[in-house]
């Protein structure tokens, strides 16, 4: 065996070993009632990927949750929740589901019947009811400024590909994040197949499960209306802080304690 392949086996047994030392010992932090503190699942949308969690992630971390940021596939909502209810059957104990824009497609979807999830945070979310579609929920209110305009198409082989075009990325997406890091974004942003964009969603997580929302107040991709709107049908509660689509990054502290909150 190389060298090369040793250190890389090695690498990878420090990683699994510390992964294995790190589950229980943030299990074995309790809540102040001495119960379990929920493994924090945060689900990222379109356009992104984990790394947008990880702000918030570090805060959850240090405060003793066990956190675990799957990457979405971004292929369809029905494909993405059974994708993300196959890693959910994996976790044991009580688990809150934390989402960012088209992630509450997925929570919403990949939840129901699922007894070990005891709460939903959406963050900047799409909440949708039975039948309902993302872009359906995103036109039901004015000032979106996410169109075909805004889109670059990129085919996939059986279907289409859309990423948000350089020039506008900033303006529409994370208009308070520092430039040199939407620039980061969105040469790494990863894109969602334009079939997800219509599928309609199924029988809803949030009308069984306890719900809290963080509304973006300048959001130019679902716009604060729109989530207020769905927020309200699902009987959220609700906090509402002066962010950009992006909340969770530009607002880290604001939405782990949302998510504190709910996992309480």
């Amino acid at each position: 065996m190389t060298t090369s392949r040793r250190s890389l086996l090695a690498g990878s047994a420090a990683v699994a070993a510390g992964a294995a030392v790190g589950a229980p010992e943030a299990q074995a932090n309790p809540r102040p009632d001495g119960k379990q503190k929920p493994t924090v699942v945060l689900v990222h949308g379109a356009f992104a990927d984990a790394s947008g969690w990880y702000g918030v992630a570090a805060q959850l971390i240090r405060a003793g949750y066990p956190v675990l940021a799957p990457a979405n596939p971004l292929r369809g909502v029905a494909a993405d929740a059974a994708y993300l209810a196959s890693v959910l059957a994996t976790l044991n104990g009580p688990l809150v589901l934390a989402a960012h824009s088209y992630g509450g497609n997925v929570i919403t979807n990949a939840a129901t019947g699922n007894a070990n999830v005891k709460a939903l945070v959406y963050v900047a979310a799409f909440a949708p009811d039975a039948g309902e579609s993302l872009q359906g929920l995103q036109t039901k209110y004015p000032g979106s400024k996410v169109d075909e305009t805004a889109l670059d198409f990129r085919p996939n082989g059986a279907s289409v590909d859309a990423y948000i075009k350089k020039e506008v990325f900033r303006d529409v997406f994370a208009g308070d994040v520092p430039r040199a890091t939407t620039d980061l974004m969105w040469a790494g942003q990863r894109p969602v197949d334009v079939r997800a964009l219509g599928e309609p969603s199924g029988v809803p997580a949030w009308k069984t499960i306890p719900s809290w929302y963080l509304v973006a107040r300048d959001d130019n991709v679902f716009p604060a209306a729109a989530q207020r709107f769905v927020a309200r049908r699902a009987g959220a509660r609700t906090v509402e802080v002066g962010a950009s689509h992006v909340a969770m990054i530009s607002q880290p502290a604001a939405t782990a304690d949302l998510i504190k909150r709910a996992a309480c």
